[in-house]
């Protein structure tokens, strides 16, 4: 999870904070909207993201504009979701591999605008 915050945050200029939280909110919305069985191995592929989600009251809101409004809980701007979204989606891709990101994505309507 330290990883993917500091690519976060060296690819957008965000506080770490911000990024951590950012993160989270993207990780529970993908396990509330995307299908189970590769949100999974998405979540799994990502060192320390189930231990960080347990931890973390942030997201969970369902929705493309559920989770817009916990992006913007945290701190972000529309220019700098984008942005945070493409460098998640970087990184997901270089760890669970880009089939898995891909179905990810195309299995969530309006997500594919931002990643």
């Amino acid at each position: 999870m330290d990883e993917l915050v500091a690519k976060v945050v060296a690819d957008t200029g965000i506080d770490p904070a911000v990024a951590r939280t950012s993160v989270i909110v993207i990780l529970k919305f993908l396990r509330h909207e995307g299908p189970s069985d590769k949100v999974d191995v998405l979540i799994d592929d990502l060192p320390g993201a189930r231990e960080a989600m347990a931890a973390s009251d942030a997201g969970g809101t369902a929705g493309i504009m559920g989770i817009f409004n916990d992006l913007t809980a945290a701190g972000l701007g529309m220019g700098e979701m984008q942005a945070v979204a493409r460098s998640f989606g970087e990184y997901a891709r270089a760890k669970a591999g880009a089939d898995t990101v891909n179905e990810i994505v195309a299995s969530v309507p309006g997500l594919s605008q931002f990643v």
